[in-house]
């Protein structure tokens, strides 16, 4: 078997991303032309209103999601990676004391977790900046990660290398990390690709058909029974994201627990953050071209 870029030679890197969009979604509260779009019940508004209902269904996540999505990390001692929406933070700064207190990553969702795929570059530039300087204030740390909402601009990755990004995760094409290269006005600049994972999100419970929490963490389990596997011959990560708002509900929060703890029972699992897991590979594998100065 050849050496493994994880600590202890370990067969697997676990990524647990916990999401937290709650508060920062699209409202004509916030001057949006339309209310949000994505609602446990598929309902989707096309008249400028706000949308109660599925407000307090976000707001579900803050207030009663979050201290269950929580107490599971710590019983099972997991440190997690929070892929954030800035303003989410901002209105729930509980949220980011626990995440510098815990141990966690904060990790950039956006400014807002909105759609900034069609920004010019000056005004992208800012979104990204916006977002750092928030999350730095209310997590205790810079995100070095981003993640958009699904969709992203040709030039983002390039503006990500230059604002000092080490990872960019709006990648669903391997198992592994890999590297990629950038023109940079510097110069060209290597970032890490950390590919993430749709099949295992618990996005999945809102889709149609939606999956039971039982069907879910059977798929989780059997997605790290794979992974686990050939981990033995060949560099392997898995990711896990959840949300506040979905998997902390009482009849889907069991089937989180139940996935750490098996997760947890296993030898030679490395359940770390995205930055450790980036910061590993980067330092086992060699970029392609010679990085600027971070």
């Amino acid at each position: 078997m050849p050496t493994s870029p994880w600590p202890q030679d370990s067969r697997l890197a676990l990524s647990i991303v916990v999401n937290v969009e709650e508060g920062a979604e699209m409202s004509v509260r916030d001057g949006d032309k339309g209310p949000e779009p994505v609602d446990e019940l598929g309902v989707h508004l096309k008249v400028p209103i706000r949308n109660f209902a599925n407000e307090s269904n976000y707001l579900y996540g803050i207030r009663a999601g979050w201290p269950r999505v929580a107490a599971q990390l710590a019983k099972h001692e997991v440190k997690a990676t929070f892929t954030a929406a800035a303003m989410a933070l901002e209105r729930a700064p509980e949220i980011g004391r626990a995440i510098a207190e815990g141990g966690h990553e904060a990790c950039s969702h956006g400014w807002r977790w909105i759609h900034q795929f069609s920004y010019d570059e000056a005004r992208e530039r800012d979104f990204v900046r916006k977002a750092v300087t928030s999350i730095a204030a209310t997590a205790g740390h810079r995100p070095i990660g981003w993640l958009s909402r699904y969709l992203h601009s040709p030039r983002l990755r390039t503006t990500l290398a230059e604002e000092g990004f080490l990872y960019h995760m709006d990648d669903f094409s391997d198992d592994e990390p890999r590297w990629d290269v950038v023109e940079t006005k510097d110069g060209p600049r290597a970032i890490v690709i950390m590919p993430y994972a749709l099949d295992s999100n618990d996005m999945k419970f809102w889709l149609a058909p939606g999956y039971t929490p039982q069907q879910w963490l059977d798929y989780a389990v059997e997605t790290f029974d794979v992974l686990y596997e050939e981990g033995a011959s060949v560099t392997r990560m898995m990711s896990l994201g959840v949300h506040l708002r979905i998997i902390g509900r009482p009849g889907r929060i069991g089937a989180f627990g139940k996935f750490l703890q098996y997760a947890r029972s296993k030898p030679g699992v490395w359940m770390a953050t995205r930055a450790e897991i980036a910061r590993a590979f980067a330092a086992n594998t060699p970029p392609p071209a010679e990085p600027a100065a971070r």
